[in-house]
């Protein structure tokens, strides 16, 4: 195989630094390695291509396929027995319930196989994060496994947060940390001109590159996406030089391509049309929106209870306090007309924009406009904060420190009619800017 540095480009810090800790085969490696990036950043790629070319006897696992402790720890002992056996030997499949049970049985493959004698064995478990929410004992134990088993192993995390976060309450073995910074806009156009067709240049390819590259990496900076977007408008692109038109006529090949990115932009990360869509449309030359995608539909991926809270908290924003008694109570009296201001006579709250609001006015609106009970879980708080962190609500801080946090709610009365169409509410009797 060809030499890591040569398939594994911008990332010969790395290569290098893991190079150095797997030593030679024979030798007892670092116990554990964890490596944290952000997505795309090439962590499970290197580590494959460092694994394979150096052909270091390894077990790869993906945790997010391995949801459950058993199938999790099956998964690697499985695949240890499949490395350990000899070329076309049929072993019986391995069942495995508890970790103890596991170091056991890892310890007992190790000694029997004859070609895994003398050499580091690494376990790769990429999303390690999924680990945390397992059996206590299981990332600990997996920081100590060199340790429990007496053996030569190393076990590989690959993960997308920080070493921090995983990090037990409890004492444990600490792993040697690897960061995988993002690549620059430099290594992005080495890498992506590296995947140029055959049957034009790379100076022409690279090109092309440098005017994707300036479209959509203020935006989009991940190595994944941009490689799709840069396969799938490609041809767009050489339109011109298929008509005849030379290579060198940037402007006019500039001049073909401009409209076709200004609509790859509507759909950067949500991959709202599949790629013979795309090509459809632009062999048609239409609008994008007119294809109904996942934008259309972003309502849709919300909890149940994350549509009332933010329903509940439109209401709270643009509503005036005092009107929470007349909507939310059954029984609440009569309500002198003069209290409310005729409806010319007002300022819409939508020219002022939204209100802040305390939490507990949140909480008494949802539990009003929800049919069901709601008990106010751990649950129904994390929602909230799922909210925030999606920008859809605002904390704005404590204006009082008896009052507690208080927050905005930032989408449009749109947005909020399309969500309240997935729960069959009517929201418009609750608005009292509009009646």
């Amino acid at each position: 195989m060809p030499h890591p540095e040569n398939v594994v480009l911008c990332r010969e810090s790395q290569v290098s630094t893991l190079q150095s800790l797997f030593g030679e085969r024979h030798h007892f490696s670092f116990p554990s390695i964890f490596i944290y990036g952000h997505t795309a950043s090439g962590k499970t790629y290197v580590t494959q291509t460092l694994l394979r070319s150096l052909e270091l006897p390894h077990v790869f696992v993906n945790c997010v396929e391995c949801f459950t402790l058993r199938l999790l720890l099956e998964q690697i002992l499985n695949k240890l027995n499949h490395l350990a056996s000899s070329e076309g030997e049929c072993s019986a499949h391995i069942t495995c319930e508890t970790f103890n049970d596991f170091v056991r049985l890892f310890k007992q493959k190790i000694t029997e196989a004859e070609n895994l004698k003398d050499q580091t064995v690494y376990i790769v478990l990429d999303k390690a994060e999924y680990l945390r929410d397992m059996e206590a004992n299981l990332l600990p134990g997996f920081l100590r496994l060199q340790e429990l088993t007496d053996r030569n192993v190393t076990v590989i995390f690959l993960s997308e947060i920080v070493w921090e976060k995983f990090r037990p309450n409890t004492g444990c073995f600490e792993p040697f940390v690897l960061y995988f910074p993002d690549y620059s806009i430099g290594n992005l156009q080495k890498i992506l001109s590296h995947d140029h067709p055959p049957e034009y240049s790379a100076d022409f390819y690279a090109a092309y590159i440098n005017i994707l590259l300036g479209v959509f990496y203020t935006v989009c900076r991940d190595l994944k996406e941009l490689r799709h977007l840069a396969v799938l408008n490609f041809p767009k692109y050489c339109e011109p030089v298929v008509k005849g038109e030379g290579e060198r006529d940037t402007r006019k090949l500039w001049r073909n391509i401009e409209p076709h990115l200004k609509k790859a932009m509507q759909t950067v990360y949500l991959r709202e049309i599949s790629s013979s869509q795309w090509e459809k449309l632009q062999k048609d030359d239409t609008d994008p929106g007119q294809l109904k995608g996942l934008s259309a539909y972003t309502h849709v991926e919300l909890p149940y209870y994350s549509k009332f809270i933010l329903i509940a908290a439109y209401l709270a924003s643009y509503n005036p306090a005092r009107t929470d008694k007349r909507f939310f109570l059954k029984h609440h009296g009569k309500i002198k007309k003069t209290s409310f201001l005729k409806k010319h006579e007002k300022t819409s709250n939508h020219l002022l924009g939204p209100k802040p609001f305390p939490l507990d006015r949140l909480l008494a609106i949802l539990y009003s406009i929800v049919d069901s009970r709601v008990a106010p879980t751990a649950n129904i708080f994390s929602q909230i904060t799922s909210l925030v962190t999606l920008q859809l609500l605002t904390l704005v801080g404590h204006d009082d420190q008896l009052d507690g946090p208080k927050y905005k709610c930032t989408v449009s009365l749109d947005f909020i009619r399309a969500i309240a169409r997935t729960v069959n509410f009517d929201i418009i009797k609750y608005l009292y800017d509009f009646l």
